[in-house]
């Protein structure tokens, strides 16, 4: 898999995709990250890519030329199957979508900035708009690399133990069961019994029964969508 960001502030990637699980995917060849300055095609003394709104509102706009420059670089070497625009208002991040997003071949993230990019970007460049949560943030730096960083581990041999993958939060449409380790005892507080007993079939119903119990406490729309 191959996955390209164009980004006005490349620095802010530099640790979150070096390090960890994407890093070492990165280090094993799973996955090829590219991240592309758009002032490459700024113009003038410092690379400028950012410009007034037309209608005077406040904060100033990310200029399309430098994105549809870049853009016309990167799709003219491969075929993209996404081009994705992380947006405060776009779709929800879900783990369906990340399980999705990592089967494809190319995809490009485009991490807006300051007040926001020209909506004719939006109009004729982007393909899909991802949003990590009702909230704004300075740039879309973070959310690209918080996408990045859940599409990674989904792909084979991302993860040393690819079932772990398989049972975390959301897989199921549930949320995960309370985990444990040692030592079974601490300050008092035991680890559940029967977690001790070694018979799988039993783990696995009482695992159920409290992923259950838990989506219902704390993320109950998530029953209410079956």
């Amino acid at each position: 898999m191959r996955i390209d960001v164009l980004s006005v502030v490349p620095e802010l990637l530099d640790s979150p995709l070096s390090h960890s699980i994407v890093g070492r995917a990165r280090k094993k060849g799973i996955v090829e990250i590219h991240v592309h300055n758009l002032r490459k095609y700024g113009k003038g003394r410092y690379k400028q890519v950012d410009d007034y709104s037309f209608g005077g509102d406040a904060g100033m706009v990310m200029k399309i030329e430098p994105v549809f420059m870049m853009l016309e670089e990167l799709t003219a070497e491969r075929k993209y199957d996404e081009v994705i625009y992380m947006s405060p208002d776009g779709e929800i991040m879900s783990q369906a979508m990340c399980n999705q997003l990592s089967c494809k071949e190319n995809i490009i993230i485009l991490c807006g900035h300051y007040k926001g990019i020209d909506q004719r970007i939006r109009d004729y460049l982007i393909t899909k708009e991802i949003s990590c949560g009702n909230y704004v943030v300075s740039g879309g730096e973070i959310p690209a690399a918080l996408l990045i960083d859940s599409i990674v581990r989904l792909i084979p041999g991302a993860i040393g133990d690819e079932q772990s993958a398989l049972s975390d939060s959301f897989q199921d449409g549930l949320l995960s069961p309370p985990i444990y380790t040692r030592p079974a005892e601490f300050n008092g507080w035991k680890v559940p019994e029967i977690l001790l007993c070694g018979d799988p079939k039993k783990i696995q119903e009482w695992q159920y029964e409290k992923a259950l119990e838990r989506t219902r406490k704390f993320r109950p729309e998530m029953l209410d969508e079956d």
